[in-house]
């Protein structure tokens, strides 16, 4: 969750789907049957594929939300829309049903967010909720405690503890996984945030541990988990402070 710590210290797009809903499947039409035309016998019919995951330009609604919800100010790094992408992917939740969501990154980790996820997908890795945090108000507290799956936010001054500028979460290229199942040490309160429930590192549902699938996958793009000096587990960046991504 935290942005590196140096000093230890929906708007759902306008197409698309929409997030946290199954993802969309074609219907197949059926012929109508007429007075001279014999009803076809019933035949079985295989599912259509979920929508392909795939990179495109913040919406502009889904922009100026972001920017309502003060993620977007002076003093942070991001000051224009296209220097994120939003990354629309396919995710398993906890009762194995295939999700659509996303999430808001640089442009430039854009690709590697997208390969990492298409492949947890494919593992069937669960994942509770993934949207931006505009839709709890910018307020990281809030999209923690709903195990909510996100990564761009400029974090209020309160919500912070590393410099804006050198901020991962503030640049668009850190991540936080599955908060409840992966929780954070805040030295601010010595306490876990989201609650201790699952701060023991045993393997469950959700959960990421050292040499798993999840570290592997990010590992292997040239990303660090939990950057910082205190138990962080939910969190990936590509380094602190944040610089332009070397990963294609």
């Amino acid at each position: 969750m935290t942005t590196v710590v140096m000093t230890l210290a929906l708007l759902a797009g306008c197409s698309g789907g929409q997030d946290d809903e199954p993802a969309a499947t074609p219907s197949s039409a059926s012929a109508t049957p007429t007075a001279t035309t014999p009803t076809p016998s019933p035949t079985a019919t295989t599912p259509a594929p979920p929508p392909a995951s795939r990179i495109r330009e913040v919406p502009p609604a889904q922009w100026d939300a972001i920017v309502e919800a003060g993620m977007v100010r002076p003093e942070c790094p991001i000051q224009r829309r296209e220097q994120l992408s939003r990354v629309d992917l396919n995710f398993i939740d906890f009762e194995g049903r295939t999700r659509r969501g996303h999430v808001i990154v640089n442009a430039d980790v854009a690709r590697s967010i997208q390969r990492i996820f298409d492949h947890l997908f494919a593992e069937e890795f669960p994942i509770r909720k993934m949207r931006g945090v505009e839709a709890y108000g910018g307020d990281v507290a809030k999209s923690l405690a709903a195990d909510n799956t996100s990564a761009f936010n400029c974090r209020r001054a309160d919500q912070i503890n590393a410099p804006f500028k050198d901020s991962p979460h503030a640049n668009g290229r850190a991540i936080d996984i599955n908060p409840l199942e992966n929780p954070w040490m805040d030295l601010r309160c010595d306490c876990w945030t989201p609650p201790a429930r699952h701060a023991e590192r045993t393997p469950g549902p959700g959960k990421i541990l050292e040499n798993d699938l999840v570290w592997r996958l990010f590992d292997r793009e040239g990303w660090i988990w939990q950057n910082i000096d205190v138990p962080d587990y939910m969190h990936f960046d590509t380094g602190y402070p944040s610089r332009p991504f070397g990963g294609s």
